[in-house]
């Protein structure tokens, strides 16, 4: 039987270099592939990679989804230790929040090409995550 091993999560973005040099400030992860229309950025403790995929044709999702309006179809979970905080450097970084927020230890966000992400409370976080 064929073996699989998961490795990269990809956004489509009109502009994948722009894209990954967002999320390489968010997360503090460095470049690994910067290719015309295809950037990828990992963990430097490994094993997670984000991929940036050109797409002429992207189009934000609608959050929350609403009928005729593009629809999120996958979105990022970002464990952080300080809410308030995180909240903060994703803004600086270039997000926003979305104007739904369903739970009190939960924060949408935006990425700069509408791609939503949330980053949730982990109080006891374990060291070096």
């Amino acid at each position: 039987m064929a073996r699989f091993r998961f490795t990269t999560t990809t956004l489509s973005t009109r502009d994948a270099r722009a894209l990954a040099a967002f999320y390489e400030r968010l997360l503090g992860w460095e470049r690994g592939s910067d290719e015309p229309g295809w950037v990828t950025i990992g963990d430097p403790a490994g094993g997670h990679r984000l991929g940036f995929h050109h797409d002429d044709h992207y189009s934000a999702p609608a959050w929350p989804s609403r009928a005729g309006q593009p629809s999120m179809t996958a979105h990022l979970e970002i464990a952080v230790d300080d809410l308030e905080s995180a909240v903060a450097h994703a803004q600086e970084c270039g997000a926003s929040p979305a104007d739904v927020q369903p739970q009190d230890d939960v924060r949408v966000m935006l990425d700069p090409e509408g791609h939503p992400f949330c980053l949730f409370l982990w109080p006891d976080m374990p060291a070096g995550e």
